[in-house]
């Protein structure tokens, strides 16, 4: 094939091409005309639809309106039916008030009238009464003159005469009757007393807990005393230094003594030594740190108990130092007893005692949680905690009943109030509660010795026994050389002489005994 040939066919292939685009393009133009048509149409329709629609919302909008304004106006009517109703039954009423009214002011006018005349009767009355009196006083005049003449004494000496014996027979019934009412009066108040106080005890039951100055940490074996100890003992002087009490490590089975009078600091080497001994890593550098953290724990537990005894208690209004401080009191305590419980006690003594005497009882309660809050401080030791105490409850603005109270259960100051013997009475039933506090034991036996030589001492005194733990001797003499009334005297003197020598908690009751035996033999 020549060059003129290949030529002449791509000429009819560009020919074809172009007469293809030309028809492409007027087929396009057709179809876009009427897509363009379609488009006009479907939107004419749209339009139509539309307004149609809106056609009829508006008129289901019309029906709707007219609805709405046909129930509003029959509510409308209603309502003004109902008042005009209303204000009928209010003009009826005022109707039948003013008849009432024009009835009563009748009455009025008549019973005035009736007074009128009443008054005018009862001036007549104290006219005639005026002058009748007039007439009395002259006879009676008349009278005294002539008993003057007859009895040799004026009016004025025999009145004088008769207001002195009077007097004096009344001066001598008035001290019979002081006598027999204060006579009455003591059998009565030691009567009410004793009943007053034996309903509080029995009324509140506490348990009677007594701290020790050592506690005991059990241990799994003996094995765990070594890592307490440590290399050369460094362990046990870092937790001894830290928590400032003597840890005893001995022959104890599978246990480790803490020795310490602050039960505050004991509880915190427990707990760290439990924590220690727990995770296993004994060393002075976590020593110091699980003390650290224990402290911050103790704290926080103070905290909370203090805001749980006073909501058990149902004090409200307290100070936050002063709720801190009565947590510290589960942590201390006083002759063996848990200060805590001993307050608790108290508190719930003085509501019962008060309310029974018709005192504030929220107050006595008050006062009776917070009567040793002086022995919770460390510092200002040389003051009674009466008074440190009566100074906290000051600073913290507390009742001055309350102040003079806690100042006072110790007879430091001078009572002011009710509630202060209140306080004093059952601190010293709390105190005295069988098993409520422990001495030790040697002084106990020494002053039960004491007790028994003081008695001794007397002449015509046989045995002596202190019973009761101290709270009751008992005396018993020789019939012979003592007599009923020298037994009283001498029970008397006792007891006088163990108020001003001795010391003891509570009080001790002296019983002397005398016997006579008449012995005879039947053979």
């Amino acid at each position: 094939m020549d060059i003129i040939d290949i030529a002449g066919i791509i000429g009819g292939v560009l020919a074809s091409l172009a007469l293809g685009i030309v028809i492409g393009r007027y087929l396009l133009r057709n179809l876009l005309k009427q897509q363009e048509i379609a488009a006009q149409n479907k939107a004419k329709k749209i339009l139509r639809d539309a307004e149609s629609n809106a056609e009829i919302l508006k008129k289901d909008r019309l029906l709707e309106a007219k609805e709405k304004f046909l129930q509003l106006k029959a509510e409308h009517e209603q309502q003004v039916n109902s008042r005009n109703n209303e204000i009928n039954q209010r003009e009826n009423s005022i109707k039948q008030k003013e008849q009432s009214l024009n009835s009563k002011l009748e009455n009025l006018n008549r019973k005035e009238q009736e007074l009128d005349t009443h008054k005018t009767n009862l001036e007549k009355q104290t006219a005639l009464a005026v002058k009748k009196q007039e007439e009395v006083d002259l006879l009676k005049n008349q009278h005294v003159q002539q008993l003057e003449t007859i009895a040799g004494l004026s009016a004025e000496e025999a009145k004088n005469q008769l207001v002195e014996n009077m007097k004096s027979e009344a001066r001598s019934q008035a001290m019979m009757q002081v006598k027999d009412i204060v006579d009455e009066a003591k059998l009565t108040a030691s009567k009410e007393a004793k009943k007053v106080v034996i309903q509080t005890i029995q009324r509140t039951a506490s348990e009677a807990a007594i701290e020790n100055s050592v506690s005991i940490f059990h241990i799994e074996s003996d094995e765990i005393k070594g890592r307490v100890i440590g290399r050369e003992g460094r362990n046990i002087r870092a937790l001894e230094a830290a928590t400032g009490i003597e840890i005893i490590v001995d022959d104890t089975p599978e246990a480790i003594i803490l020795s310490g009078f602050d039960p505050v600091r004991r509880e915190i080497a427990r707990l760290a030594l439990h924590r220690l001994v727990t995770d296993g890593r004994i060393h002075p550098a976590r020593i110091e740190e699980v003390v650290a953290k224990t402290k911050k724990q103790i704290e926080d537990e103070i905290v909370e108990i203090g805001e749980r005894t006073v909501i058990d208690l149902g004090i409200h209004g307290l100070h936050p130092e002063l709720i801190r401080m009565v947590g510290r009191m589960r942590y201390r305590s006083s002759y063996g007893q848990n200060l805590l419980h001993h307050s608790r006690e108290v508190a719930n003594f003085c509501a019962t005692m008060a309310a029974e005497l018709g005192l504030n009882a929220k107050m006595a309660k008050r006062a009776g949680l917070l009567h040793d809050i002086g022995k919770v401080p460390d510092d200002n030791p040389e003051l009674p905690h009466a008074i440190l105490g009566m100074q906290l409850a000051e600073k913290y603005k507390e009742h001055p009943e309350i102040c003079n109270a806690i100042g006072a259960h110790h007879d430091e100051i001078e009572m002011t109030s009710m509630i202060s013997p209140i306080i004093q009475a059952c601190d010293s039933i709390s105190g005295a509660r069988p098993g409520a506090r422990r001495e030790v034991v040697e002084s106990y036996i020494k002053r039960l010795k004491e007790l028994e030589e003081l008695a001794l001492s007397y002449p015509g005194v046989e045995k002596t026994f202190a019973i009761q733990a101290g709270r009751e001797l008992r005396v018993i003499v020789e019939s012979e050389r003592i007599t009923d009334a020298q037994a009283e005297l001498l029970a008397a003197d006792i007891s006088n002489r163990i108020q001003t020598e001795m010391t003891y908690p509570g009080q001790i009751k002296v019983t002397v005994i005398r016997e006579t035996r008449s012995v005879a033999f039947a053979k």
